[in-house]
């Protein structure tokens, strides 16, 4: 008998807790653990021990409905960095924001991050619908 290879590496990623709850409901959609689920989605299978199939939602391939899912993260992420970057300069006097003004900052931009990149991504898309 062969022993299927021990999983010993990790990826991480942090998640707000709205992210949190809507993976662990997708994954709960399928029958599968979030870490089962959230494998499958990073290697693009759709199932834990390979094979493929469709986002039920959609109908497309589940690796091309994670692979927008990635696209909306790190657009998110993006959005939220520049937002930082416009939002925390140095005061008037040259000081540097205190500890407690960069994290409420961070809270802010965190909050609504997602959000942002679905409306722009929205957005986009309808631009370029319109074009057509």
């Amino acid at each position: 008998m062969v022993k299927a290879s021990l999983r010993t590496k990790s990826v991480g990623t942090k998640v707000s807790d709205e992210e949190f709850a809507a993976l662990e409901a997708r994954a709960r959609a399928e029958n599968l653990t979030l870490s089962e689920w959230v494998r499958a989605q990073l290697l693009g299978t759709g199932r834990p021990g390979g094979g493929s199939d469709t986002d039920g939602g959609t109908g497309r391939p589940v690796g091309e409905a994670a692979g927008e899912l990635v696209g909306e993260v790190l657009l998110a992420e993006v959005l939220a960095l520049r937002a930082l970057f416009l939002n925390l300069r140095p005061l008037p006097d040259h000081a540097l924001p205190g500890e407690a003004e960069v994290r409420a900052e961070i809270a802010r931009v965190d909050a609504t991050k997602m959000q942002r990149a679905r409306e722009r991504l929205a957005a986009q898309k309808k631009a370029s619908e319109a074009a057509r």
